[in-house]
């Protein structure tokens, strides 16, 4: 007996360029699909994410805020959600992947378009369009073997319904892939050095233009095993940059974005001289930002990576000066002093000093001097 094939032509249920259309009622569709990446949004679509704000990260575009909803309409009242750009594509995709029940009955007439949606699946067949598959034909032998017919790129090939399910979301995974290995590739060493010479020249937005995009991948690359096993060569070309970012980040008042990329420009530089350059920046920008009791341990560790008393001493002195504790603020200037920091540099801070401190401060400095006759 010949098996019963049955044949259900797809033009009812084709959706090329759904999304293009909705895009045209949307008045912000472009800006939308530039932040949050077009096929993402489309993604969101699909789920039933409406996207209701952003706010957007510049520098570090993955920790964009994306505030939505999930489900309703706009008279609804729904429960908010906010997620970061990267968490926000992640559960678009994760929600993607998850396999439909296909329990579904066999479709039975070509006019029973909702019967041939549920069946296929209606997210697929909204993602085909989207990488390039416009669906021709499916046909169903003996109700059990269903097979799409598609056309690819302007190429016609056959498939099993299931296998075009693996491979659309095959494409959704490698979406968030792709992505992913933007990011990392946002991580190019080579502009260390152009962004130094822009620094030596003030140029605190090229700066910022040049190694803006690192501090969130570093983040995440650095628990990575590529990232434990980096180079200590390459470390200290990473804090390097990130020094150099964090610098500009504080020259354009963004005191707790340069406090950000100090703490991850100092877990990749770990010890040495750049550690301790990294600790001394540090401090100055909890400094800034009127954190001065912070500031003094991120100084104090800057000196015992070897950082140089000349740079490190009057910032902590200026630290512990503004916490009442002047006799060390006092004993941290005359190290400078004796490190070759000019005096005019620090005249200020020496003159609030002396002036806390009084007549004892006085009585030492006289001892000091009768000593020093005496010997």
């Amino acid at each position: 007996m010949a098996p019963k094939v049955k044949e259900f032509a797809l033009d009812a249920l084709r959706t090329d360029g759904w999304f293009e259309r909705i895009g045209e009622g949307i008045g912000s569709f472009q800006a939308l699909c530039e932040i949050v990446g077009e096929r993402f949004f489309a993604f969101s679509i699909i789920v039933g994410a409406r996207i209701t704000a952003l706010t957007v990260d510049r520098r570090s575009p993955d920790q964009t805020l994306v505030d939505f909803v999930v489900g309703g309409t706009d008279t609804e009242e729904l429960d908010p959600q906010r997620l970061s750009l990267a968490d926000f594509r992640r559960r678009l995709v994760g929600a993607l992947l998850v396999e439909e029940e296909n329990a579904t009955a066999v479709p039975t007439r070509e006019t029973d378009v909702e019967a041939i949606q549920l069946y296929i699946g209606v997210r697929y067949l909204l993602l085909a369009p989207i990488y390039g598959y416009s669906l021709l034909f499916l046909t169903i032998e003996n109700r059990t073997h269903p097979v799409l017919t598609v056309s690819h790129d302007g190429v016609e090939e056959k498939m099993d319904l299931e296998a075009f399910r693996i491979r659309i979301r095959n494409h959704v995974r490698e979406e968030l892939d792709r992505v992913a290995s933007g990011a990392r590739s946002a991580i190019d060493l080579t502009k260390v050095a152009e962004a130094e010479t822009a620094a030596q020249k003030g140029e605190w937005p090229k700066v910022i233009a040049l190694l803006g995009a690192w501090p969130a991948p570093l983040a995440i690359f650095l628990r990575t095993p590529e990232g434990q096993m980096l180079a200590t060569d390459a470390r200290a070309l990473i804090a390097r940059g990130l020094g150099l970012l964090g610098s500009a980040c504080v020259h354009l008042k963004e005191i707790e974005q340069a406090e950000e990329v100090f703490r991850i420009g100092i877990q990749y530089a770990q010890e040495g001289m750049a550690a301790a350059e990294l600790f001394r920046r540090l401090g100055e920008a909890l400094l800034l930002n009127d954190r001065a009791g912070e500031a003094i341990g991120p100084l104090r560790r800057a000196l015992a990576f070897g950082g140089r008393a000349q740079e490190v001493m009057p910032p902590l002195a200026r630290a512990y000066l503004r916490r009442g504790r002047y006799v060390a603020a006092f004993s941290c200037l005359r190290e400078a002093l004796a490190a070759g920091t000019p005096e005019k540099d620090i005249a200020d801070d020496l003159r609030i000093v002396e002036e806390k401190l009084g007549p004892p401060l006085t009585a030492w400095k006289a001892r000091l001097v009768a000593s020093g006759a005496a010997s």
